[in-house]
């Protein structure tokens, strides 16, 4: 992953430091953007219809794996709907704590694919086991 948004930061700081009590999510959703995000974790175009939907999974040690090194990487297979239709070129995703865009979703990190990926009709997206490093440096 390229980094944490500064939302994300934050909260980690503020649990580690004691300024909030922030509660972990259950669960972590993965969305895909056609342009590229910034630090703020705006600038998000995620596709829309066509099937899509983020993938997602329990925030617990089946879904990802023991961090060591100050990281860790997704331990299962996230894989999105198949799509039916076009979501466009795909070239960023981010860590969600939302299935979808609602008010009470955050954005805490966030990546550049290693090739941008064009889903047409048909495709099923998803990011196999250990693709994606979650990385606190």
């Amino acid at each position: 992953m390229g980094s944490l948004t500064d939302s994300g930061e934050n909260m980690v700081l503020d649990y580690y430091f004691g300024a909030s009590a922030n509660t972990t999510p259950a669960n972590w959703f993965i969305g895909l953007s056609t342009t590229t995000i910034t630090d703020s974790g705006s600038n998000i175009t995620e596709p829309v219809g066509n099937g899509y939907a983020r993938a997602g999974g329990s925030n617990n040690k089946t879904t990802f794996s023991n961090s060591s090194a100050g990281a860790l990487s997704n331990a299962v297979t996230l894989t999105y709907p198949t799509a039916t239709g076009s979501w466009g070129t795909v070239v960023d995703f981010f860590l969600a704590n939302h299935a979808t865009a609602a008010a009470s979703a955050n954005i805490w990190g966030y990546g550049t694919l290693a090739a941008s990926k064009t889903i047409q009709s048909g495709d099923t997206a998803s990011f196999a086991a250990s693709a994606i490093s979650i990385t606190l440096t």
